[in-house]
């Protein structure tokens, strides 16, 4: 079992490698960080001296006064070698560094000044040591005006602002769940790099970019309809829109219904997408569910019965309920990395649609069972 510890776990890339290391707990032990351990000596001390793996991430990004994001990055690399030093730890030290290196300015030096300074701790002490170049990275959960202009431009359209394009340049991208991949490859690999060129995986204009968060904000935001979607990039620029909506008070959507003698019609969904449509009746009582992807997009749709549907990001507490009806048809969609279930609280059998915008796969399922 190799434990393996996270500076900065609880920041934009810490949180989901975090998680995804948790999906493979036979082979990883997580060993628990809080920002904290850089202000007290002997809780870094414990936390350096249990790993045997550290990704060092902990960084300041952004600051009004370039000196202090300097002096912030390099402190936090030194306090780290001084606990490995009085540890006498040889443990893989996996460090963030950036494409910004080359830069003239003081967050680039911050990287490149504190990447030499882990490399000539790992030779003087026979650790191992991989200085990660890695481009701009975007995906769920980063935090508007600070990770990527793409989390500002998502929040900014998502609750209904004007993104403003500032420099309208080509960007080299990779998507979070691409870069940990890369990290977890790595890690197994055991051999260390001292200056280890994450490729990115895409390369836009920024205004490309605002365009497709554009479309997605009038089919998907306003209108329930899910894009068309060309290759991975483009999913996984859609899955980061996505998660950036008030998911609380954006669900459930009603359905329009049409009735006339003969019964009643709904459209469930419209989609530029292919996917799998199923349906299912659940009787009173039963829960289904109990389970999120990283990856997938997937509808819920009540269209007869009484139903509760939860959600809970992953790693959080809170608990979104929302309520269906099928005298009212509506339907909830699921952000990835949002476990959720669906439940009968009805008296009569309840009818559900489920679509998913991929062919379940035995062996790729992007299914893990987490209860709500």
């Amino acid at each position: 079992m190799i434990k393996i510890g996270i500076t900065g776990q609880a920041g934009f890339v810490g949180t989901h490698l975090y998680h995804t290391l948790g999906l493979f707990p036979e082979e990883f032990e997580r060993v628990a960080f809080e920002d904290d351990y850089f202000k007290d000596e002997s809780q870094l001390l414990e936390f350096v001296a249990q790993c045997d793996i550290i990704v060092h991430l902990a960084a300041m990004n952004r600051h009004n006064d370039p000196q202090v994001l300097y002096d912030t990055n390099i402190g936090l690399v030194t306090k780290l070698i001084q606990s490995l030093e009085q540890t006498h730890s040889k443990a893989h030290i996996l460090f963030s560094s950036s494409s910004q290196e080359e830069r003239d300015n003081l967050y680039g030096k911050s990287k490149k000044e504190g990447r030499k300074l882990l490399i000539n701790w790992a030779k003087a002490s026979g650790g191992k040591f991989s200085g990660m170049i890695i481009p701009n990275v975007f995906g769920p959960f980063g935090h508007p005006n600070y990770n990527s202009f793409i989390a500002t431009f998502c929040h900014k359209l998502s609750h209904n602002e004007t993104p403003v394009i500032e420099v309208d340049g080509a960007v080299k991208l990779i998507y979070v769940g691409e870069l940990v991949a890369e990290i977890l490859s790595e890690i197994r690999s055991g051999k260390g790099n001292d200056e280890f060129v994450i490729p990115y995986t895409s390369e836009s204009k920024v205004s490309e970019i605002l365009h497709f968060l554009e479309s997605y904000k009038k089919a998907y935001f306003d209108k329930g309809i899910i894009p068309t979607l060309h290759n991975t990039f483009e999913l996984n620029l859609f899955n980061t829109f996505r998660c950036y909506m008030d998911i609380a008070n954006h669900f459930p959507v009603k359905y329009t219904q049409h009735t006339d003698p003969r019964g009643s019609f709904v459209e469930v969904i419209r989609l530029g997408i292919g996917g799998q449509v199923s349906f299912s009746t659940t009787v009173p009582g039963i829960t289904r569910g109990n389970h999120y992807h990283t990856r997938k997009i997937e509808r819920f749709a009540v269209i007869k019965g009484k139903a509760l549907i939860q959600l809970r990001r992953i790693g959080t507490d809170e608990v979104l309920n929302f309520y269906l009806d099928g005298k009212e048809p509506a339907y909830v969609d699921m952000p990835i990395w949002y476990t959720h279930n669906i439940k009968n609280i009805g008296e009569e059998v309840l009818y559900t649609n489920f679509w998913i915008n991929e062919f379940y796969d035995p062996n790729d399922p992007d299914t893990y069972f987490e209860n709500v």
